[in-house]
């Protein structure tokens, strides 16, 4: 890919280098041929006043004279014809069919162009102007001068500017080298850090320095699905450790309780191995990411709380709802309702008679607060992993995976949950949803 973006933007180089050379080197050429045919025609002007004052006087002296001085000093020829094309003076050795130039000079008409001047010709230039006053023409003068000099120059330019566009082209291809370089570093970075990953290292991360911005986001994008996986997969390793070591217990205990015949101890562990797998299933179902959709969370709320009022009745808890109106918020649909069913259930299970519990929702953060006895301050981050149990609930029925379910809720919808003492006492159980604004 790298050799491709290098030759696609040296070809557009080249090609804009070429359209910028060429005009200039043709530019140039005109010019020259220009020059050389003012020039030549300066010469044959003022031979042909000459050849006009001696076709007068009937004196060519200083005609051949002038004419011959030219030819020996410029290596020119000039021929002088009267108005009848009869050659009447000559000077050097005239190569070219003068035929054409005679006619159009004896029209009265001058040579207007010349054949553009190149490195590779014309050898020699012909000019023409008729002899005469008054538009009366006397005679015909040809002037042919070699064009090595004009050629010369044409080609010192022409070489100039092709050693200006060679480094043009050079300095082109590295910039390109360096365009393509900085374009897919971090691509390269990334097949280097997939490739890594596909052999099993989760630790390697990309670091976004240099690139285009879009492929900069794209290396954040990898980093964080990189911590993703990894997350996922300690998850993964944490929870199929948890989950043998809980499986075992019950599992051992069915064992030994057939072997000595006890059944309805049996059927007890058998029923307490259903809950957990239950447990298990639920947690693997909300791995799973749901869609995330706009939801009324109050109304949520308020209908599952509802479900609630006859078993904290009957234990003698006070359940409190601080639900104000609010907007839809994003959120899995009935996650927010799970989250707040799992604290209420442990509210119920945890808390003494007597106590309190208050829903409230404050915008994007859902709070359920309890002024039970709470959690020593070095459990309440402990309190959502897998299967984790406190040394004061070992006599209350449970697996240890309510917080841990709730938590993965939360995450399923963006947000984070939290377990936080209250004041003076207690638990409060915070969910933050992502904030609209």
């Amino acid at each position: 890919m790298r050799s491709r973006l290098v030759l696609t933007f040296a070809t557009l180089m080249a090609l804009a280098i070429a359209l910028l050379a060429v005009p200039l080197a043709r530019d140039y050429s005109s010019h020259r041929t220009g020059r050389l045919l003012l020039d030549r025609r300066a010469d044959a002007t003022r031979f042909a006043d000459l050849a006009d004052q001696a076709a007068r006087d009937g004196d060519r002296a200083t005609l051949n004279d002038e004419i011959r001085r030219y030819a020996d000093l410029y290596g020119a020829a000039v021929r002088v014809r009267n108005r009848d094309g009869v050659l009447v003076a000559s000077a050097g050795d005239m190569a070219a069919d003068d035929r054409d130039a005679v006619r159009l000079a004896l029209s009265g008409r001058t040579t207007e162009d010349l054949p553009e001047v190149t490195p590779f010709g014309p050898r020699a230039v012909l000019v023409a102007e008729p002899a005469g006053r008054d538009a009366q023409v006397t005679g015909v003068v040809l002037v042919e001068s070699p064009a090595g000099a004009a050629r010369a120059d044409v080609a010192a330019v022409w070489g100039a500017l092709a050693l200006g566009a060679l480094a043009g082209l050079g300095c082109a291809v590295l910039a390109a080298r360096r365009l393509a370089w900085w374009v897919l570093r971090p691509v390269t970075e990334l097949d280097e850090l997939t490739r890594a990953m596909a052999r099993g290292r989760r630790d390697v991360r990309a670091v976004p320095r240099t690139g285009p911005g879009e492929l900069r986001r794209l290396e954040e994008r990898f980093n964080a699905m990189a911590d993703a996986v990894s997350g996922s997969f300690e998850r993964q390793r944490t929870f199929v450790h948890a989950a043998s070591h809980e499986l075992r217990n019950p599992l051992g205990t069915v064992i030994m309780q057939v072997e000595n015949g006890r059944n309805e101890a049996a059927l007890a562990e058998l029923e307490r191995l259903v809950t957990l797998v239950d447990g298990l299933l639920r947690l693997a179902r909300v791995e799973h990411r749901p869609v995330v959709e706009d939801v009324d969370v109050a109304a949520e709320l308020r209908t599952r709380a509802e479900g609630w009022r006859e078993p904290y009745t009957a234990k003698g808890l006070d359940l409190v709802l601080d639900l104000p109106d609010s907007p839809r918020r994003p959120a899995v649909p009935g996650a927010v309702a799970q989250i707040a069913d799992i604290a209420l259930e442990n509210a119920v299970k945890f808390l003494p008679p007597g106590r309190r519990v208050v829903v409230s929702l404050d915008g994007p953060v859902l709070r359920i607060a309890d002024d039970g006895p709470g959690l020593p301050a070095n459990e309440h981050d402990r309190a959502l992993g897998h299967f984790w149990r406190s040394r004061t609930h070992t006599n209350v029925p449970g697996n240890g995976l309510g917080l841990a379910i709730a938590a993965e809720l939360a995450r399923a919808c963006g947000g984070a949950l939290a377990v936080l003492p209250n004041e003076p006492h207690g638990l409060i159980v915070e969910l933050r949803l992502p904030d609209q604004s």
